[in-house]
């Protein structure tokens, strides 16, 4: 159990920490990565959807199993990112240092499922 706490919590901070700025760099982004953003509805419902999971890590980090079930749907959001970069990148649509940086969601999706495995049957004991 102290894993699971552990990782969720790093996973929140970590998120918090990269999302977070996410709400003042919308003119950077536009202009350091063109093409503008054209659809703020969109980059700003991006970054709020983010923020709200990071929230959940950091709920499932205070009490991992009673909130077990929620490890699900937690390792299948850093998975569909995960797959969506590979396929982005595989496509030529967006650079490799994305990649790299967005990679670190594959590593989320072994720990995530580690602390899952890992809470296995705690709720019994």
């Amino acid at each position: 159990m102290r894993f699971a706490r552990i990782v969720f919590l790093v996973a929140g901070i970590y998120g918090l920490l990269v999302i977070v700025p996410l709400f003042f760099l919308e003119q950077r982004i536009a202009h350091e990565m063109p093409p503008a953003i054209t659809h703020p509805e969109h980059y700003y419902g991006f970054a709020g959807l983010a923020l709200a999971w990071q929230v959940l890590f950091l709920v499932l980090a205070h009490d991992p199993v009673r909130y077990r079930a929620m490890m699900i749907p937690c390792i299948l959001e850093k998975f569909i990112y995960g797959i969506a970069l590979v396929v982005l990148f595989a496509q030529q649509r967006i650079p490799v240092a994305v990649l790299v940086i967005g990679s670190i969601d594959w590593i989320f999706v072994f720990l995530f499922t580690a602390a899952y495995v890992s809470t296995a049957g705690a709720d019994r004991a």
